[in-house]
């Protein structure tokens, strides 16, 4: 897999910033807690013994989220009508079955009203990379047979790292060290000469940080496919697999673009073939256009 990956070096900046462990624990926090509430919802939905009751009680902590649910939850997509008032209501008309898709789209939401300065990355375009990639390899994930709650979450918080290190260069970095493509051809190679780290690695400590499963952040860190091993992971191939279906749809991040290649090892290592592609792109597709449609409502 070494003549396909996404390449971690390039031109460097003359300046460099690292940030401790607990420094981007710290923004981290700073973030909206929708991202962490993930984590618990995934907890209770591995166990057979979770109640609804218990699913509603973890939303209600936040109260934002919690009326972005009801709002969502009355939307086309989950088949709604208008009538339904609580988070209560709302988890027991979806059921366990589409309550996570329903907590990440009022999730994505969030990040739809402040864009990324220093990556260039504007709000809509973050949201819509965020939904695709969360479709995309949830999809990908149901024709692997692999499991579609993790892969659809861990497409949902592919993009953490970058948020993270966004807010970390507020107050840090001048105009002219944001990325710039003609300058450095990943993002990571931008990350490792400003921060020291890279979106990859950062993702993957605060996913740690927040007690989600190993195997995601393991899977967030190596899905660039940047070193021989890393296409070892099945869920980080099909992350990487699920990045150029985004691609595809003009919804990818430029800083990423080169790591989206479609190869037959990737393809090999995700369980996937490629006459799988179509398929879930469209169903992907019509997921997103359901989401965005809910959210504008």
């Amino acid at each position: 897999m070494a003549g396909i990956m996404c390449r971690y070096l390039g031109g460097m900046p003359a300046v460099a910033t690292s940030f401790s462990r607990e420094k981007l624990f710290q923004i981290a926090r700073s973030l909206p807690a929708d991202l962490q509430v993930l984590s618990g919802l995934g907890d209770l939905l591995q166990d057979v013994n979770s109640e609804l009751e218990e699913i509603a009680s973890l939303l209600r902590r936040d109260v934002a989220l919690a009326a972005r649910i009801v709002r969502i939850s009355n939307s086309a997509m989950f088949g709604g009508g208008g009538q339904i008032a609580s988070v209560e209501e709302a988890v027991n008309r979806v059921g366990f079955g589409e309550i996570l898709k329903l907590v990440g789209t009022a999730t994505t939401a969030r990040f739809s009203e402040r864009a990324l300065e220093h990556y260039g990355i504007s709000a809509q375009l973050l949201r819509d990379n965020m939904l695709h990639g969360a479709f995309a390899c949830e999809e990908l994930a149901r024709a692997a047979g692999a499991d579609t709650r993790v892969a659809y979450t861990a497409g949902l918080m592919r993009t953490l790292g970058i948020m993270v290190l966004d807010r970390a260069g507020r107050g840090h970095l001048h105009w002219t060290e944001r990325y710039v493509p003609s300058r450095w051809p990943t993002y990571s190679a931008w990350e490792g000469g400003m921060f020291g780290v890279d979106n990859c690695e950062v993702s993957a400590l605060i996913l740690a940080e927040w007690r989600f499963p190993r195997e995601m952040g393991d899977a967030l860190r190596r899905h660039y496919l940047a070193r021989a091993t890393d296409g070892g992971s099945q869920l980080a191939c099909l992350l990487n697999v699920a990045g150029s279906l985004t691609q595809r749809e003009n919804r990818s991040l430029i800083g990423e673009n080169g790591c989206w290649e479609i190869a037959p090892e990737k393809l090999q290592g995700a369980g996937l073939t490629e006459d799988q592609l179509e398929p879930a792109l469209a169903a992907a597709n019509h997921a997103f256009d359901a989401a965005v449609a809910a959210l504008a409502g």
